[in-house]
């Protein structure tokens, strides 16, 4: 007896199986189970898949769009202008309410587990605390992992190095970074240093936003190589956006990416913000703004696709649809071979969940029983139609379902749908 089966769903791999759930755990995955459950969902000629990982999000600004205005320019610098101003006014009621309704939102796209970045430039702490609430209060069915982030520079905001630390003994689970916003490439190299250093201390996770911008000469990705071979944190280090890397030289990226193979290094660029980021001070030919992900992947560099932003300073669109993200990045990274598109897919499901370390993740018996029923037959349909979630479940809870996105049609000698 199961609790739950998902019958005749077609997993990622092209495998048809039926799945089991007891409680939230898979217990089975077999052709055909042969079993009585409370609860049947008929997946016959739908993909199910593990379900939707960002490992890259700022959740204490979502859904923010317009307080206190808009960013007029669309650039990094404005969007983090206008953050420092909405900080000054906000409210940890607003930060938990627009926190919460975009995790509901996630959920019924299917998205359970989210590594989402909050700033620690406040005195106050407000988004700490209201992303440490807000972790437990979405458990049920959304795992929080929750970064330290010094947005306006650990060492150039003067109280920012003591609430980081403030806020890792709140309870916070990885150190975040941003060295190429300190006022000196000097100063940023030694913020990676120090930052890499509290965690080997801590036994935490790195997870910094290194070198987000069109200056090839900004190489703290390098630093940050180093620093995880020195301390021993190879592959629990993390450098998210690595836009310069777009603009570096040829001949500095081949000995870069072997640095940063050696090092143990995941890489996160976020294809929908990248591009509408940078290129800025271009006129044309316009850069692309995202990083070398093939080139990443080929050098056997672990590649995850992260969100980054919805409705807030820095983007005011998104839908928390990661499969939005990985259409992107399949078209800006040029990855059209059926294979890539289907590597496109597991960086926004398998290779996110490595990258940010989630335990028990997948479709096999043991695994926690978290899944999505996708309408769609394989994984590059799935990135094609971005469609509906017909069914999530979350912790061997189905906790969305959604129709199926059919058009009922009027046309002479033509199927009704």
């Amino acid at each position: 007896m199961f609790d739950l089966i998902v019958k005749g769903g077609t997993l990622p791999d092209g495998r048809v199986a039926d799945i089991g759930i007891r409680g939230d755990r898979i217990a089975a995955v077999e052709p055909r189970l042969e079993a009585e459950a409370a609860e049947v969902i008929d997946a016959t000629g739908d993909l199910v898949s593990p379900p939707f990982v960002d490992p890259h999000f700022h959740m204490d600004a979502t859904l923010s769009l317009g307080l206190p205005r808009v960013n007029a320019s669309g650039t990094l610098l404005e969007g983090i202008g206008l953050w420092g101003e909405l900080k000054e006014v906000m409210t940890l009621e607003g930060l938990k309410a627009r926190a919460l309704a975009y995790c509901d939102w996630a959920a019924s796209m299917g998205l359970l587990h989210i590594r989402t970045h909050v700033d620690t430039c406040d005195d106050r702490l407000l988004g700490v605390q209201a992303m440490i609430e807000l972790r437990e209060t979405v458990k049920p069915y959304i795992d929080l992992q929750l970064v330290a982030f010094p947005q306006d520079g650990v060492f150039r905001d003067p109280t920012a190095w003591d609430n980081t630390v403030r806020a890792l003994e709140m309870g916070v689970d990885v150190v975040g970074g941003i060295p190429h916003f300190e006022r000196t490439m000097e100063e940023g190299a030694r913020s990676v240093r120090a930052l890499c250093e509290l965690a080997a201390e801590r036994g935490l996770p790195v997870d910094m936003h290194c070198d987000e911008t069109d200056d090839p000469l900004s190489r703290h990705v390098e630093t940050l190589a180093m620093e995880a071979q020195r301390l021993g944190l190879q592959g629990r280090v993390v450098g998210s956006h690595l836009t310069s890397m777009h603009s570096m030289d040829n001949y500095y990226v081949s000995k870069l990416l072997p640095l940063m193979a050696e090092a143990g290094l995941a890489a996160v660029p976020n294809p929908l913000i990248n591009i509408m980021l940078q290129g800025r001070h271009d006129s044309f030919p316009k850069r692309r703004g995202l990083t070398r992900v093939k080139e990443l992947r080929a050098a056997g560099i672990p590649v995850a696709f992260g969100q980054d932003c919805v409705l807030d300073p820095w983007y005011s669109l998104g839908t928390a649809d990661m499969l939005d993200v990985a259409f992107m990045g399949m078209h800006v990274a040029q990855m059209t071979h059926p294979d890539e598109m289907r590597a496109c897919f597991d960086m926004v499901t398998t290779d996110s969940a490595g990258v940010i370390g989630i335990e028990d993740y997948g479709l096999a018996p043991g695994c926690t029983a978290s899944l999505v029923v996708l309408d769609a037959a394989d994984p590059v349909d799935a990135l094609r139609l971005r469609p509906a979630r017909l069914a999530v479940v979350a912790k061997g809870r189905v906790v969305s379902r959604s129709p199926r996105a059919d058009a009922a049609l009027s046309q002479p000698g033509r199927p009704g749908t």
